[in-house]
């Protein structure tokens, strides 16, 4: 069959857009780390020799640096100095921006630093259990996540709730399984004083964290466990949660029916997972590409390790639903959604 020209020509093109988008991520990461998207936003238009003053960095680095991050259109370019949009510094400059995406680049990182091991997994078909990974992809996943956390849980995922938000206003238990770092169960509770929350993760080292973030924001209605989705031992809850982290683990389902045990009368389960369609065709796209990835390197592995199913990041609604109804929950909707979110509401 002959090659068309054409088309091999556009695919190429695809091939090296990706291979400089591979590149340039390792850059982006070197300038969060070093600060030079936060310097180049405050001091901009700048030099790189003014740049790597600021910084305390070499001006010939600095200066390669910048000319990568005109051409990939993560900076601005004129005259011989470089500066930022607002846009460019909204998600590359300020880590409490609403639509930062520093933690991305951090997660690349981890993905690069562990492929070695991931690619024995594909010859051996083990798993990887998250606390295995490079320590990057814990902090990563915090930071990038945070801001839609931040963005959207109080103002618009808990309000789609039947009835959660009168709860917690008034003074409810509530349960974050595979809570990491604590960043969704720190908004909550500060966002919650009445309420009462605990965070459960598997990771030891995870919950250390959460609780000194607990302890650093003066947060006292928010404590972190090590536990298992299907261990913890809290009593009855009125809300348990599952942010972004289900689909990771061994067997959901276990993990929903263990939840439902642990539910108060009339409470309520959520689970926030990574936007995608019932069909595998359905994400075919950027968001679905991006996902997939992270669903090969991270969640099917920590799924694997733990023998499980390895639901996989790009589940979509109806797969998710059949796990909430082999784990007996007696409804199930979905009840919110974001460009990477689905939030989905069951009851007991």
């Amino acid at each position: 069959m002959a090659v068309d020209e054409a088309k091999l020509e556009q695919f190429m093109g695809q091939v090296v857009s990706d291979w400089a988008a591979t590149a340039g991520s390792a850059l982006a990461f070197i300038g969060d780390r070093l600060g030079l998207y936060r310097a180049l936003a405050h001091i901009q238009p700048a030099t790189p020799a003014e740049l790597a003053g600021e910084t305390g960095t070499s001006e010939r680095y600095v200066r390669e640096w910048l000319l990568c991050q005109a051409a990939g259109g993560y900076v601005t370019y004129a005259d011989g100095r470089f500066g930022m949009t607002e846009e460019q510094a909204a998600a590359l400059a300020d880590p409490d921006s609403p639509v930062s995406m520093l933690g991305g680049f951090q997660i690349t990182n981890a993905v690069f630093a562990d492929l070695g091991h991931v690619l024995e997994r594909f010859r051996s078909g083990d798993g990887m259990g998250w606390g295995e990974h490079h320590h990057d992809l814990f902090e990563g996943t915090e930071r990038l996540f945070a801001p839609g956390y931040r963005r959207d849980l109080v103002p618009s995922w808990l309000p789609a709730l039947d009835g959660v938000v009168r709860k917690l206003e008034a003074g409810a238990r509530v349960a974050d399984v595979g809570s990491g770092h604590g960043i969704s169960t720190l908004v909550m509770a500060e966002a919650y004083p009445a309420s009462s929350f605990v965070g459960y993760d598997a990771h030891d080292g995870s919950v250390r964290t959460a609780r000194a973030r607990a302890e650093a924001a003066g947060i006292g209605n928010a404590a972190f466990e090590t536990a298992g989705a299907t261990e913890y031992d809290g009593g009855e809850f009125d809300l348990v949660c599952f942010f972004d982290a289900l689909h990771d683990m061994g067997d959901p389902a276990a993990a929903v029916r263990h939840a439902r045990g642990a539910l108060a009368p009339g409470g309520t389960i959520m689970a926030v997972e990574p936007f995608a369609g019932d069909r595998p065709e359905d994400n075919f796209n950027p968001v679905g590409r991006l996902f997939y990835a992270a669903s090969t390197m991270v969640c099917v592995p920590n799924s694997l390790a733990a023998e499980g199913v390895a639901l996989g990041a790009q589940a979509g609604t109806e797969r998710t639903r059949q796990v909430f109804e082999e784990a007996g929950c007696a409804s199930f909707r979905r009840a919110a959604e974001t460009p990477f979110n689905l939030v989905f509401e069951a009851r007991g």
